[in-house]
């Protein structure tokens, strides 16, 4: 069975660009769109008032998909788009309905100038809960965003995508995880940007900033781990140019700083299947509330 790409809708300007995104990159990987809008159930009181009704919200919950998916297939032609709607709540059922997808997209609302996304409490709970990859696209993200600005003009969807950016943990290193960045550069015939942010051991940080040869040392230690951990996908993917950086300091910051010059940021997630409930990692937080990119979190045992 093929697998299509998800896209979670409610009618804003964030699910909207999430929905454009989701039908770009169905098309990168040549499968389905489905659209999916998850109608919450009325509360009885609600229900009964003649301009808050079941029907009345019926009929708008089933507006949305459907203009939408008119108004992307005219955008991009050829495109097998379908939808579905379902009731319940959004934390709960996007979740369950991507258990066999590509990947599940989502909007988030922006910050305007200052960059960076407001991820909620529905968004992070589906984030934490999706076994498959979950993609953030913020409100008023354009195919044009993507793409490298050409020394003259403004950035162009016909101009060569800008890099892929993965954050990885060189000491728990998950092939999931960094397959994907690999394979969504290859989809989009650019390169690929490794990044590895490190701190020194705690035992390390008097002598740290007591020596540069010490500083050194912990360095080329970082780089020539993060090259180990590259050398089979480069020889795996021959035709991506692949860059590998072990900037010392705060992992998330460096991918926030980065994600400027990214056409797409790609982040793992655990799988932590406990009583308590699921975690995203304080990285990846950091990187869903920050990024200026789409961010791409793929969760890996």
């Amino acid at each position: 069975m093929t697998r299509s790409v998800i896209v979670g809708l409610d009618g804003s300007r964030e699910s909207r660009a999430a929905a454009e995104w989701a039908a770009r990159e169905a098309r990168l990987l040549g499968v389905p769109l489905k659209l999916v809008h998850v109608m919450e159930p009325v509360p009885e009181p609600w229900a009964q008032a003649p301009l808050l009704g079941a029907e009345t919200q019926q009929h708008w919950a089933e507006r949305i998909p459907r203009e939408a998916a008119q108004g992307i297939r005219l955008r991009h032609p050829g495109l097998d788009v379908g939808m579905e709607q379902l009731e319940g709540r959004p934390a709960e059922t996007l979740p369950d309905e991507a258990r066999n997808a590509e990947l599940l997209v989502l909007g988030s609302r922006g910050l305007g100038g200052f960059g960076g996304f407001v991820v909620g409490s529905v968004g992070l709970s589906v984030v934490a809960h999706t076994e498959r990859p979950v993609v953030l696209v913020r409100a008023g993200e354009e195919a044009a965003d993507e793409h490298e600005t050409p020394p003259t003009g403004s950035p162009s969807a016909e101009t060569p995508f800008r890099p892929v950016v993965l954050g990885l943990d060189v000491e728990s290193p998950d092939a999931a995880l960094i397959e994907f960045a690999f394979a969504a550069a290859s989809r989009r015939a650019t390169a690929l940007r490794v990044v590895h942010g490190w701190n020194p051991p705690p035992y390390y940080a008097y002598g740290l900033s007591a020596s540069l040869e010490l500083h050194g040392a912990l360095a080329r230690q970082q780089n020539h781990a993060l090259s180990d951990v590259l050398r089979p996908w480069r020889e795996k993917f021959p035709d991506i140019e692949v860059t590998g950086e072990s900037p010392y300091g705060s992992a998330s910051d460096h991918l926030v700083d980065v994600s400027r010059e990214a056409s797409l940021i790609v982040v793992g997630r655990r799988l932590r299947r406990h009583p308590f409930g699921a975690h995203i990692g304080h990285v990846t937080h950091a990187v869903l509330h920050h990024a200026v990119a789409p961010v791409a979190v793929v969760p890996h045992p």
